[in-house]
């Protein structure tokens, strides 16, 4: 052994919770010093395998990894809730907008039809202030004779287009009935017939029917409704009363 060497001996205790350690010093000279007492009790050594160190390794590396698998789902559990929480918070904040949208259209609405109907009102109220302020036309009055009766005949004969005119009519009734309204002939081939000629132009009662114009009397004697119709019936026949100047 080179100069200067030291040696060192390590003595295992019997058992596997204690041991005893001893060092040894051999000085150049051979001398020897020891410097602890070092137990003479033999080492035992054991050729059987170790049990139980594995499967205590393996069961501490199960229980990390089972930590760290609570640690990620815990993690994943609070994301989750985080997501869940906005999700919810936004679904909210939609309806609040969503309902302050529709509570806005719905007053819009209200307000326009409101509006409107306002200025309907308003309108309503300026015809009726403008028919009030127009004074009403009186009913056009007519005298109760032959004159008075040929114009009122010749007025309603103007709205529903029948020609004719004060002379033509004036002409007529007198060679027919000398203005007598009720006059009746009981003696021509209509009285022989059943169907006498009466009133102021000598109307016969079928024709009277066929020829009313709205507006005047059912009554054949009346005069301006038995003008009117025995003028209607002249326009039919010949163009207008005007055109008559015999018995028709």
């Amino acid at each position: 052994m080179p100069k200067n060497t030291h040696k060192i001996a390590i003595a295992g205790a019997a058992t596997l919770g204690a041991a005893a350690i001893a060092f040894s010093v051999v000085p150049a000279d051979a001398h020897t010093t020891t410097t602890d007492a070092v137990s003479s009790a033999r080492v035992a050594y054991s050729t059987e395998p170790v049990q139980g160190v594995k499967g205590t390794v393996t069961d501490q590396l199960a229980g990390s990894n089972l930590k760290v698998e609570a640690i990620e789902a815990k993690k994943n559990a609070a994301a989750d809730a985080a997501a869940k929480k906005k999700a919810a918070a936004e679904a909210v904040r939609k309806a609040v907008a969503a309902k302050k949208k529709a509570a806005a259209e719905a007053a819009r609405k209200a307000a326009a039809a409101k509006a409107a109907a306002a200025h309907k009102a308003k309108q309503a109220a300026s015809r009726s202030a403008h028919r009030a302020a127009v004074k009403p036309v009186a009913a056009k009055s007519y005298a109760n004779n032959l004159d008075g009766w040929i114009r009122e005949s010749l007025h309603i004969m103007k709205k529903h287009g029948i020609p004719g005119s004060y002379e033509g009519l004036k002409r007529n009734i007198m060679r027919e009935s000398s203005g007598n309204p009720n006059a009746i002939n009981d003696w021509d081939i209509n009285a022989i017939n059943g169907i006498p000629s009466k009133g102021l132009l000598q109307v016969i009662p079928p024709t009277f029917k066929a020829y009313h114009v709205a507006g005047t009397s059912w009554n054949i004697y009346d005069p301006v409704a038995n003008i009117t119709a025995a003028c209607n019936y002249a326009a039919d026949k010949y163009g207008s009363m005007d055109n008559v100047n015999s018995a028709y």
